[in-house]
């Protein structure tokens, strides 16, 4: 495995603040989310980071490492070309499940749209490692997985998150990503200490770091990335510096973009935070070779698979669906998540498809979390917008424009070309009485 140089201070690298990005004083490198980014077809913007001599690493968001199946083929040859496309030195993904149902558990395929926690039992491990080893085994640089922010917890835990992520390493090698606001998300989330984390991580592990704001709400905390950078936040992340000098730290800001200048200035106070911190702590050899010691302890998954799918479609479920909520999981929490849920699936439909907001006006959102509310996600968020769109035609509302347009737009998407291509409006008519009829 290669070796690779430290990452210095970076921001994540978003559309709607391109350009703020290359103009901005000090950026050594980016983060991309790889779903967005197309390699055959990258953005000037990453292209001009890349001639300046800028990283940009791809962070993966829907490979579910923590999910019961095994990693996607697909999902993973496409992490790895945007790694190639983009001359990255490494990849990103998540401990988290983000989907579950299908084969194991006999029972409809569910797709959360959100990253969700895995249990930390000697199950969930064992699955996670193998399903890490795999994801190592596809990718043509080192894989980092980061350490998420959760509004719930799973009954019957048997280890911490720092034993879970120091046995994680010990096992597969694998690099951490570890995101500081999300260890304060679970500190007030889940009473979780952020200093007994950090003190049981395996420090020699860690890849980059994550910074990031949030907000808080009848005691729940919103890692939301679309607020400023709290002080309990650069509290821990001096705690980290203290104890070892992070190869790399980002900051993250996905929504609710300040002026550039805003970000300059979170951007100052993460580099003083480390600098402050880091006279005493060790330096990391950034991505050095790391051993996993515990392989030879691995067995077959089997088993472990079946009974995390299992709980995770049951606990899927009670979120999207409305089924009963699992035993030992707080009622309360169950709501909060499912309900943040439903209204991350509106605003990401609203993004992938604008024009739903734009014809629908003030009855986009509730009109949205109605139909979410009886309708599990399936197939992702563009085929989120199309299935919305088709039950709000078959409820059959009263024609009028708005009406119109929509069932223009959802014609114009649902076929196996654009309308504008295709041949004669015969088949746009017989396409409107298929969909009266259904």
């Amino acid at each position: 495995m290669k070796q690779l140089s430290r990452l210095g201070t970076g921001i994540g690298w978003r559309p709607e603040i391109a350009e703020a990005v290359e103009r901005m004083p000090g950026i050594d490198w980016v983060e991309a989310v790889a779903e967005n980014v197309c390699p055959g077809q990258l953005p000037e913007s990453l292209l001009r980071l890349r001639e300046r001599g800028v990283t940009v690493v791809p962070h993966g968001v829907s490979l579910g490492l923590g999910g019961a199946e095994r990693p996607d083929e697909s999902r993973l040859a496409s992490l790895a070309e945007r790694a190639e496309a983009l001359g990255s030195p490494l990849v990103t993904e998540h401990i988290a499940f983000v989907r579950a149902g299908g084969p194991l558990t006999a029972s409809p395929p569910l797709e959360a749209g959100h990253l969700l926690p895995v249990p930390r039992t000697r199950d969930a491990l064992d699955v996670l490692c193998e399903n890490i080893r795999i994801a190592q085994a596809a990718l043509p640089v080192p894989l980092a997985v980061e350490n998420i922010a959760a509004l719930i917890s799973w009954p019957g835990e048997e280890m911490t998150e720092g034993q879970f992520l120091y046995d994680l390493v010990d096992r597969t090698g694998v690099r951490l990503l570890i995101d500081v606001a999300n260890l304060h998300t679970n500190h007030v989330n889940r009473g979780e200490d952020p200093a007994k984390a950090l003190a049981e991580l395996p420090l020699e592990a860690i890849a980059y770091v994550h910074v990031a704001g949030g907000f808080e709400r009848d005691g729940v905390w919103h890692d939301s990335h679309a607020h400023p950078v709290p002080r309990p936040v650069l509290d821990i992340l001096a705690d980290l510096a203290s104890r070892v000098t992070p190869p790399g730290v980002l900051l993250e800001r996905d929504e609710n973009f300040p002026e550039p200048q805003e970000l300059e200035r979170e951007l100052a106070a993460i580099r003083e935070t480390v600098a402050g911190a880091s006279g005493g702590s060790t330096p990391v050899t950034p991505h050095a070779e790391i051993s996993g010691s515990g392989q030879a302890r691995e067995k077959d998954t089997g088993a472990a698979r079946q009974r995390l799918a299992l709980g995770q479609a049951a606990l899927l479920s009670a979120l999207v669906a409305g089924t009963p909520v699992p035993e030992g999981f707080d009622r309360v929490r169950l709501g909060v998540q499912a309900r943040a849920l439903a209204a991350k699936r509106a605003d990401v439909v609203a993004k992938v498809a604008p024009e739903l907001p734009e014809i629908l006006a003030d009855g986009y959102r509730p009109a949205f979390l109605a139909y979410a509310g009886r309708h599990p996600m399936t197939g992702g968020y563009r085929r989120d917008a199309l299935d919305f769109a088709e039950q709000l035609l078959l409820a059959g509302l009263p024609e009028d424009a708005q009406v119109r347009r929509l069932r223009d737009w959802w014609l114009e998407r649902s076929g196996p070309a654009p309308l504008s291509r295709r041949p004669t409006a015969r088949l746009a008519r017989a396409t409107r009485r298929a969909l009266s009829r259904r």
